[in-house]
């Protein structure tokens, strides 16, 4: 596995794992209605305004095929004082999940936000993700829990909080 900073070229294999593990992670969670709506041009056209701004980086498999990404910056609500960074996105295809992936995406995000002085950090979750299981591995405290509103429906968001980002490099 490839971990690399995100060019433009990559915005079309960024939109399939997005969406795809879109459709897997939140199944049984979010309505099937709204999952098969997502749309790999939008995203796609999403990416490719998003990759520029930097804070994007993709896993790739032996082949150079996208199997995840992971995208961070400044924290984006202003919500939160003390927490100044913020892990917006990480999605990794279900089968290459349980690999170490998901560390090895975070560290690159941790990197680029030390090298602009922000040690701090929060990523938002639904509550019925099991990925909120990976935050808390990563020692992600829980700071706060929020109702948002998805496809007509409404879901808790759990935010967790790293008041230092430095200690996850050790785990």
């Amino acid at each position: 596995m490839n971990i690399r900073k995100a060019v433009l070229s990559d915005a079309k294999g960024i939109a399939k794992v997005h969406v795809d593990s879109w459709r897997t992670t939140y199944a049984n969670i979010i309505a099937e209605d709204y999952l098969n709506q997502l749309s790999y041009e939008k995203r796609e056209k999403m990416w490719i305004s998003g990759i520029p701004n930097g804070g994007v980086y993709v896993a790739e498999n032996d082949e150079g095929t996208i199997v995840g990404f992971s995208s961070g910056g400044k924290e984006r609500s202003g919500e939160y004082p003390g927490f100044s960074g913020e892990l917006y996105a990480i999605y990794i295809l279900q089968e290459y999940q349980g690999r170490g992936l998901g560390k090895a995406l975070v560290k690159p995000i941790i990197k680029e936000l030390q090298d602009q002085q922000i040690e701090s950090m929060l990523v938002c979750v639904l509550e019925e993700n099991n990925s909120r299981l990976f935050y808390e591995a990563l020692g992600g405290k829980r700071i706060d829990s929020i109702k948002i509103e998805m496809g007509g429906e409404e879901f808790n968001e759990l935010i967790y909080g790293w008041e230092q980002i430095g200690s996850l490099h050790s785990r």
